[in-house]
């Protein structure tokens, strides 16, 4: 049973599609606040008081004209994070287990023989006869 979930999940594309749902959901909320608690308020104490932020201010009396550079390398900094984390936790082991594969040294997902895929077969025609025969004797 265990086998089986370990083939579905090494097979097709289903550990990119997993991989990106989890870097959307789950990394990033964590990613930000540390990079937006931490590391732009450290950016920001090396500029002058009178300066809000790391950054251009084009006009002294406008607020909105702050060109904030320090958001800019914050984010810089919080995809960097997400990608070494998604890249050494998820991407690397996969990749080493898909080389071990090649090499022979694990074995890749089973095929099924004949016997099983005519088995399915025979169960999937089944299961179509009983529910066309179910419908008959309703109507």
């Amino acid at each position: 049973m265990l086998k089986g979930f370990k083939d579905f999940i090494l097979r097709g594309n289903v550990v990119d599609l997993a991989v990106a749902v989890v870097i959307g959901a789950a990394f990033t909320a964590i990613v930000t606040a540390f990079t937006g608690s931490i590391i732009q308020p450290l950016l920001n104490a090396i500029t002058p008081p009178d300066v809000p932020a790391l950054g251009i201010q084009l006009q002294a009396d406008k607020p909105s004209t702050l060109i904030n550079f320090s958001e800019v390398i914050a984010a810089a900094i919080n995809f960097l994070i997400v990608a070494s984390i998604v890249y050494f936790v998820f991407v690397l082991p996969i990749q080493t287990i898909k080389n071990r594969r090649k090499r022979g040294e694990e074995p890749g997902p089973a095929e099924p023989t004949d016997v099983e895929l005519l088995a399915e077969i025979r169960d999937l025609l089944k299961a179509q006869a009983n529910s066309s025969s179910n419908g008959r004797h309703q109507a």
